[in-house]
Formats: C-alpha cells, structure tokens, sequence
C-alpha cells in the first residue's frame, strides 16, 4: 500500500462520544442505597446525578448518560424519602407514641368501666 500524498496530512478520526463518570456513580450509588447504604447512598445518588446531567447538558452531545443519571436520580430521591418516613417512625415507635396504647390494652377495660358508670 502506498503512502498519502505529501499535500494531505493525516486527520485524527473525531472524538467518541463517552459516558459521564457522575451518571455511572450516580447509579452506582442509587443502586448501593437500597441495598445497604440507606440515606447516605440516596444522597450521593441526587449530588452525582445532578453533576451529571449539568455535565451532559453542557457538552453539546459528545458526554452521555442521561438515562443512568435520571435512574440514579429516581433511586437516590425515593431511598431519601423511605429513609426519612423510616426514621420518624423509629422516633414515633421509641417515643412511644405508638406503643403506648397497645400497652395499655390490658387495663383499659377497667378504667373504661370506672368512668361510663352512673352512681
């Protein structure tokens, strides 16, 4: 095979598009807050989804990942929102708000009886 004339340098075949390093880390970390980092991996999960579709909306085409950054964003919001229903409900049940009652369940029908009886 010959070579290329003198006149016609060589040109670098034009860039690749890659996928954003946050979207991957985004999904990762929505991935890994439901199955152990509760809160903690959501809240990574929303700032690196974020980083990436910032990151993927400036790069005129050439950074995707858009769907792994809007998966990670939908795991990491919901884990948030169980993780904090979670632990008002821990705080509930160890305040006793729910407790209570059932613990009084036994001695309700006497104290019940005390104040429904007309002398």
């Amino acid at each position: 095979m010959a070579a290329p004339p003198s006149g016609y340098p060589y040109q670098a075949p034009p860039p690749m598009p890659h996928a954003s390093t946050m979207a991957i880390l985004s999904l990762i970390s929505g991935i890994a807050a439901w199955l152990g980092l509760f809160g903690l991996g959501g809240l990574l999960a929303v700032i690196f989804g974020h980083i990436a579709k910032g990151e993927i909306n400036k790069s005129n085409g050439w950074v995707t990942g858009g769907g792994m950054a809007t998966i990670g964003l939908i795991l990491g919001y919901a884990n948030i929102v169980l993780s904090i229903l979670g632990l008002c409900f821990f705080v509930l049940v160890f305040a006793g708000v729910f407790t209570a009652p059932f613990c009084m369940l036994p001695f309700m029908n006497g104290v019940s009886n005390n104040f429904l009886s007309v002398p």
